[in-house]
């Protein structure tokens, strides 16, 4: 992609993403390419490469660069990989998976902000990613299984049904805990003869959307 006015404030944050221990040179590549500042509101264009969250409407933010990369690192991501993203939300995230991986599948329960995503994948020339709405908490089950899947907000539990759309040795990445408690970013792998799970710090998601049952 071309760069544009906002490209040194990109490079600026990128180095400060860098001393954070973000290291992994393909996900420094994604993030030095992504233009942020087109997946969030007008009014927050001056804030996007600044390392933190920023409403999207609908109660919803787009996380902050540095929480983002860690997450993409911890997914390990190869360029044969097809991911499901849980949360499309302003569809940052998802542009930067799509730049590592073969094949992105995101869900995003609110109508508004995954027409508004593919809006932006479309005009930037995303096409390796395939959007569609509905309740993240239950993945793509049609979709087989994935080599790695990240949840952009955080359920109370870890999903079984995620789990289970999981190839062995995939990749999950989420934050785990109620709004407004200390919740922790996991990471499970799948292995041949269960899950091992890691903890990664403490974070702080808004709580994954559901659909009323």
């Amino acid at each position: 992609m071309q760069d544009d006015c906002y490209g040194r404030y990109r490079l600026r944050l990128v180095s400060f993403l860098q001393k954070r221990g973000i290291v992994d040179p393909k996900v420094i590549e994604a993030m030095e390419s992504v233009p942020r500042h087109e997946f969030v509101p007008e009014h927050y264009r001056h804030l996007a490469y600044e390392d933190r969250p920023l409403p999207i409407g609908h109660g919803q933010t787009i996380s902050q660069p540095s929480v983002i990369g860690l997450m993409t690192q911890l997914l390990e991501l190869s360029d044969t990989d097809r991911v499901l993203e849980i949360g499309t939300g302003s569809g940052y995230q998802t542009a930067i998976l799509a730049m590592l991986a073969d094949r992105v599948f995101s869900v995003e329960i609110i109508e508004a902000l995954s027409l508004r995503a593919r809006e932006t994948f479309a005009r930037l020339g995303y096409k390796n990613i395939d959007a569609r709405i509905g309740d993240g908490y239950y993945g793509w089950p049609e979709g087989g299984h994935f080599d790695a899947i990240c949840v952009t907000a955080a359920p109370d539990r870890i999903p079984q049904s995620l789990l289970n759309q999981l190839k062995e040795g995939g990749r999950l990445v989420l934050p785990v805990g109620y709004s407004g408690m200390v919740q922790t970013l996991w990471r499970v792998v799948k292995e041949a003869d269960g899950f091992r799970k890691e903890k990664h710090g403490a974070v702080a998601f808004v709580p994954l959307v559901r659909l009323p049952t």
